[in-house]
């Protein structure tokens, strides 16, 4: 089992030279914080079954990301993504997971696509968790401090067999640009986007247009931050068939929660 308490990434692939050999490259030095993951499903409406599960990272007495974040020093940042990435997968694998794995990963932490991927595959291979079930989700919250680079990171994941996401996507930075530039396999509309959008018209014509662009550019739309059943029917009524919040079903750490049956009316 992933360790979860300081140090952790190290430890793990003890006696494992090729991927010590990673994390010596970026000289990375010890991460002294807790972590663990709480996973939420997303769910396809037509299919009804959980398409995937996103992984969330948590910390301490089950702090969210962004307190988790606060305490992650700049220079730390590389070896923050990649204990998360391994965290996420050996938990998934632990959990017995079947389904798809979505990660979220920091662009900024990326110095090499082909070099820092390897002990994401170094922790599929350990924990017999199968890296054709990954997802990589980019955050449109995220500052794209470099485009170019943030664009050979997709397309590197892409050529390996990953899927790839647009979190956040219509929440700023450069969702369009980035949509316009390369095309991922999925987008999630953002929560703010779907909050209220059983009342609101603007809402509605917004993720009508997003469904009709995304349908041309062959883009899978994910609907995230669901928390009423009249949320759930008004995107059902705009033609979105995978969805993700609360009314579905909340995060859980270490372990897969229960799809609510009302999910499926």
């Amino acid at each position: 089992m992933f360790p979860d308490r300081p140090n952790a990434l190290k430890r793990y692939f003890e006696g494992d030279g090729d991927s010590l050999d990673c994390l010596r490259c970026r000289n990375a030095g010890d991460l002294d914080l807790e972590l663990h993951m709480a996973f939420q499903p997303i769910v396809d409406l037509e299919r009804q079954e959980v398409f995937a599960w996103e992984a969330l990272v948590r910390g301490k007495d089950g702090a969210l990301a962004d307190v988790v974040m606060a305490e992650v020093a700049p220079d730390d940042l590389y070896i923050f993504d990649q204990t998360c990435r391994v965290l996420a997968i050996a938990t998934a694998a632990r959990l017995g997971m079947q389904e798809r794995l979505s990660i979220n990963f920091l662009p900024r932490a990326v110095y090499e696509p082909a070099a820092c991927i390897r002990l994401t595959l170094a922790a599929a291979r350990k924990t017999g968790f199968p890296s054709e079930r990954l997802i990589f989700e980019l955050s449109e919250r995220e500052p794209i401090e470099n485009p170019a680079h943030t664009l050979k990171i997709v397309r590197d994941y892409r050529s390996r067999g990953f899927l790839t996401a647009f979190d956040d996507f219509g929440a700023g930075y450069a969702g369009m640009s980035l949509l316009a530039d390369f095309q991922p396999d999925l987008v999630k509309l953002d929560r703010h986007l779907v909050s209220g959008i059983a009342e609101s018209a603007p809402r509605q014509a917004i993720v009508r247009s997003l469904m009709r662009l995304c349908g041309e550019l062959g883009v899978r739309v994910i609907a995230e931050g669901v928390e009423t059943g009249e949320e759930l029917s008004a995107l059902k009524a705009l033609g979105v068939t995978m969805v993700q919040g609360y009314f579905i079903a909340q995060p859980a750490i270490d372990k897969l929660p229960a799809v609510s049956e009302e999910t499926w009316v």
